[in-house]
């Protein structure tokens, strides 16, 4: 059976400040999706919410970009935007960049990761929701989870697998994108992705030839950049993705493992801070010291025809505990520099923050050497 998943967010009012999602939101959002599926516009749906971004995970048949889902999430976040104002949440709406619903929700302001898969004997499928950074933040651990020996035994010892994957990577300041497939081209992959701020990985393809060749994507990122869209900064980008497991993909375990590094992703603070990111149950899911530190949570499901079977919290684990407690650790020092790099962003990342106001009053107090 061929299903699309869609993983749809926006921050539309944040519960206080920036920290959480009102349930009052998550509450609309679901009375909305449930006539959506007794209409069977849609065949399953599950909301949540990461920080303070409503998340609407929906499963159904119309295929990626597809206008009808694209104007089904428009009319949720719309719609609980109403209740947003209502409750004076901060920000309310802010994440709805245009006043109007146009064909589907690209350069509108909501992030989106959407797969159109053949759904297999059994289909694991993890939904991951991070707040307080920007896309480029699955780049490392997406890399561990397909294209890492040391993280990913199946690469080796499993021949479904031995292939390697296709990894298409977007260029966001230049809008242009390249294919490059691992194990052969890894070098090459490598001088890109490791600059996570311009170079993200979009979507992960099967090798030709391999097991799951033209059954869709292993994994798919959102890369909306929020800056860009309203040409001021409104917010950092708080990235999902949908990652597939298992026969011919990486084992659950394998695709969760990269998370027990809590690397240094940019975000936190006004989006202009780097930071660990620290893996979470849904339930701990909200920012708070320093807006931060950024967060991640993992939901995992399984398909059967279509429906979401789940969720499972999946690090809501002790085995995550030491990860969570470097991460703290590395908050603290990281904190402990104030306004200075490396914590604060290079002056080329804040562009479109709110600096460049403070720095018009400072230019014009500058003297020629």
């Amino acid at each position: 059976m061929k299903v699309t998943v869609s993983l749809i967010k926006a921050d539309i009012g944040g519960w206080p400040g920036h920290s959480t999602v009102h349930p009052a939101l998550k509450e609309r959002a679901k009375e909305l999706l449930e006539k959506a599926k007794k209409k069977e516009t849609i065949i399953d749906y599950y909301v949540t919410g990461c920080g303070d971004d409503l998340q609407l995970l929906m499963t159904h048949t119309k295929g990626e970009d597809s206008e009808v889902i694209h104007k089904l999430a428009w009319d949720v976040f719309y719609d609980a935007t109403k209740i947003a104002k209502e409750l004076k949440l901060y920000g309310a709406g802010q994440d709805l960049l245009k006043d109007a619903f146009s064909g589907n929700l690209k350069g509108m302001g909501p992030g989106f990761a959407e797969m159109e898969i053949e759904e297999r004997k059994s289909e694991p499928i993890i939904a991951f929701m991070m707040d307080k950074t920007e896309p480029g933040a699955f780049n490392l651990p997406l890399f561990r989870t397909f294209a890492d020996p040391f993280n990913t035994a199946g690469l080796v010892i499993d021949p479904s697998m031995h292939n390697g994957f296709v990894f298409e990577v977007w260029d966001i300041m230049k809008h242009k994108k390249v294919e490059l497939k691992t194990p052969e081209k890894l070098y090459d992959l490598l001088a890109l992705i490791g600059a996570k701020s311009r170079y993200v990985i979009k979507r992960i393809y099967p090798a030709p030839g391999s097991k799951n060749d033209g059954k869709g994507p292993a994994a798919v990122v959102s890369t909306e950049k929020l800056y860009q869209i309203a040409g001021e900064y409104v917010g950092k980008d708080d990235p999902v993705a949908l990652v597939r497991a298992q026969s011919g993909f990486p084992a659950l375990g394998e695709v969760l493992e990269p998370w027990a590094f809590p690397h240094l992703v940019s975000g936190w603070m006004r989006g202009s801070h780097n930071g660990p990111i620290m893996p979470v149950a849904e339930r701990n899911a909200k920012p708070t010291r320093f807006d931060g530190p950024p967060r991640v949570m993992a939901l995992g499901f399984q398909l059967a025809e279509g429906k979401l079977i789940g969720p499972v919290d999946l690090f809501d684990d002790p085995a995550f505990d030491e990860t969570r407690r470097k991460a703290a650790e590395i908050a603290e020092y990281m904190r402990r520099h104030g306004p200075f790099e490396p914590h604060r962003l290079p002056m080329e990342e804040m562009e479109y923050t709110t600096l460049p106001d403070v720095m018009k009053k400072l230019r014009r107090k500058f003297k020629k050497l």
